[in-house]
């Protein structure tokens, strides 16, 4: 039979300790035991969610009571890029550390989600006790229903100013959201090559409702964000979105467009 090779053992007169082997026989010499080391902290068990997001019977009144829609609006095709007013309601949680989102129609159907991808444990911590995160990378992915990645939208880390670059899931880029100024009301522009094709106009400085613009600045759309009732609003950090489109739009002021509320939150009210 062969010896265990020299190395530190438990010590059979006292498991607080290991001694020695040095492959023959046992020595004098011992230690304390290493302890296991405690199980790291799981940050996300914090993220405590609030309340349930987005049944059909509150999705319509967001988008008639709140938004001022007076009733259904003809045509979609049920995607996220056919449909003529999308709901984009956050997930309300008591601590948030990464964003969520769910997508839906204007009869509350739910048409996709939005998640924060990439994010590290450090940084979930320094969203849910700090304000440092603003300094580090926000990852989102826009997905439809079956979950597939439909756009990308990245904030790099920022100090003041901010920009959101959107791309395709291939990571393509497709063009910027660019915040314009940041003090009085909120504006926002979509660049793409080097070309501005439109942005957003806060209509005043709380931003509760947003004119979405093209080129000209004509009103193509607008964003209204709504109330959904006290208990959320005092006790979580969600934010709620309609965003309605006056016409169809084509690529690439659609996407540029599809990306603005979700780039508006990310942007201008993690600043505030």
């Amino acid at each position: 039979m062969n010896a265990p090779p020299p190395g530190w053992y438990p010590d059979q007169a006292d498991p607080r300790y290991v001694r020695w082997w040095d492959g023959r026989q046992w020595t004098p010499h011992v230690q304390p035991a290493q302890q296991p080391a405690p199980p790291q902290a799981d940050v996300s068990a914090l993220e405590v969610s609030f309340g349930s997001t987005g049944d059909p019977a509150s999705v319509q009144q967001q988008v008639q009571q709140r938004a001022g829609v007076g009733g259904p609006v003809a045509g979609g095709g049920g995607t996220l890029f056919t449909e003529p007013i999308l709901v984009i309601n956050q997930k309300a949680k008591l601590i948030e550390m990464s964003n969520e989102y769910a997508i839906y129609d204007q009869h509350g159907r739910q048409l996709g989600s939005v998640v924060q991808v990439g994010q590290s444990g450090a940084q979930k911590a320094l969203r849910a006790f700090t304000k440092l995160d603003t300094l580090m990378s926000v990852k989102l992915e826009i997905r439809d229903i079956t979950g597939r990645p439909v756009l990308l939208l990245t904030r790099p880390p920022q100090l003041i100013k901010g920009t959101v670059h959107v791309q395709r899931p291939d990571q393509t880029p497709i063009g910027d959201v660019k915040l314009a100024n940041f003090w009085g009301k909120a504006r926002f522009d979509f660049e793409v090559g080097g070309q501005r094709i439109g942005g957003l106009q806060a209509e005043n400085l709380r931003a509760w409702d947003i004119k979405v613009l093209d080129h000209a600045d004509q009103e193509i759309g607008k964003i209204t964000k709504t109330w959904q009732g006290f208990a959320k609003a005092a006790f979580t950090t969600a934010d709620n979105y309609v965003l309605q489109l006056h016409r169809p739009l084509q690529d690439p002021l659609l996407s540029m467009v599809l990306s603005s509320a979700l780039t508006f939150d990310t942007v201008f009210s993690q600043h505030q």
